[in-house]
């Protein structure tokens, strides 16, 4: 059984909504920008590698101290003190003279990127319904499609790459203000999550109200080993994993293969990734409605699905418009996964230890958007650009067996999974 958070105030949301797009900004560039940025420096293709997993290791380690930082900053002073710091250091990807000073610029992207969105989604997950969640997610969405746009027009007619990574910075910059500015909007709401500390913590039992609202009866206490001993929990960040890895590797690499793979110019093939990540925008705005009418549950079953044909046809061996197809229903299936399987969090593993798998979650996600685009960068620079579609679908079933494991009722005093 679920509650109905209260309706959030509109400049809340407001708030939320920008976090999200200053989240997507960077992640949108690199994908079109990469072939420029490694004829530049003099490295390999699989040279992202190390991008990725030093920008991953700095957003791991501020995901699991957020806690920490949003109980003695607030979210409103995380918000602006983390999208400055990502201002800065893309600021640092424009003037970097080679890749090693883009690396440390990385991890330190990935420090104010997984405060913003651990803590954002902590939050967002008790006071958000799926509706707003779904939307929340979608202005991430657009906050990616909107970076190969802007490194398409720098590559193309621009002055180059580094100029794609100067607006956004100026836009981060610009967004760093704003949260300053709007600091009292979170202070009065009260939009801190609880510390990750490694005591036992009290938490609201399972049908409590949102974030925020006094539970009915008294909280329960659980022990952190005992979240940890719960097979559900390590399913489920498993499930992030491969979610994660399917988006950003698709994102990542779609442009290598619709141009050295399948023909396509350079100007049509960043359209195409743009596509993408729009019909990611697209997809949460639509099945975020859906959800809230049709149940959390049967969406995301749904979506899971769509995203194994959407690979599939990534996969097949034919003109360049079926693997475009494949990528458009690729992005809008995979729309509200990330959304449902966050806000669905407590059916599987029971609200007393919801909070603590949340930050999971977000934590192992950073696994996901480093190691396996990574990994299939090298399968692509060794074997054949056409390795992309097999891997994104071999990681679409597995993510399917995945949460089929994980959504069994869980031993921890939840409901029954699958409650929507």
């Amino acid at each position: 059984m679920s509650t109905t958070p209260t309706a959030p105030r509109p400049a809340l949301l407001l708030l939320a909504y920008l976090a999200f797009v200053s989240l997507g900004l960077p992640d949108g560039l690199l994908g079109v920008g990469w072939p420029s940025i490694r004829t530049a420096f003099g490295v390999p293709t699989e040279a992202v590698g190390v991008l990725l997993t030093v920008g991953a290791a700095g957003y791991l380690t501020s995901s699991v101290l957020a806690g920490f930082t949003l109980a003695r900053l607030g979210v409103g002073r995380l918000l602006a003190g983390s999208t400055l710091l990502a201002g800065s250091t893309l600021t640092g990807y424009a003037l970097a003279p080679g890749l090693t000073l883009m690396i440390g610029c990385a991890f330190l992207l990935g420090i104010g990127s997984g405060a913003i969105d651990s803590g954002l989604n902590a939050y967002a997950a008790g006071a958000f319904g799926p509706r707003h969640m779904n939307w929340m997610h979608a202005f991430f969405g657009l906050g990616v499609a909107a970076g190969p746009l802007i490194m398409t027009v720098a590559v193309s007619v621009g002055p180059g790459w580094r100029w794609g990574y100067a607006v956004v910075a100026a836009a981060q910059l610009a967004l760093a203000v704003a949260f300053a500015l709007t600091v009292r909007a979170w202070r009065d709401r009260g939009a801190t999550a609880p510390p990750a500390t490694a005591a036992p913590v009290a938490v609201p039992p399972a049908g409590s109200g949102p974030a925020g609202v006094a539970p009915a009866g008294p909280p329960a206490t659980v022990p952190i080993a005992q979240t940890l001993r719960l097979p559900a929990v390590w399913l489920g960040a498993l499930a992030f994993v491969a979610y994660v890895g399917i988006e950003a590797a698709a994102g990542l690499w779609a442009f290598l293969l619709l141009t050295e793979g399948r023909g396509l110019g350079p100007t049509a093939a960043g359209l195409c990734v743009s596509a993408y990540w729009g019909s990611l925008f697209v997809g949460r705005l639509v099945q975020g409605v859906g959800a809230e009418r049709l149940g959390a549950v049967r969406v995301l079953r749904g979506s899971l699905v769509g995203m194994a044909a959407g690979a599939a046809l990534i996969a097949l061996p034919a003109p360049v418009w079926v693997a475009v197809a494949g990528l458009v229903v690729l992005g809008f299936a995979a729309a509200p996964v990330f959304p449902l399987l966050t806000l669905t969090t407590a059916d599987r593993v029971g609200a007393a230890h919801a909070d603590r798998t949340i930050g999971l979650q977000i934590g192992a996600s950073s696994l996901g958007v480093s190691a396996i685009p990574a990994g299939i960068g090298v399968l692509l620079s060794r074997i054949s650009v056409e390795t992309l579609g097999p891997a994104l679908l071999l990681l679409a079933l597995g993510l399917i067996a995945l949460h089929a494991a994980a959504v069994r009722r869980p031993t921890g005093g939840a409901g029954p999974a699958g409650a929507g």
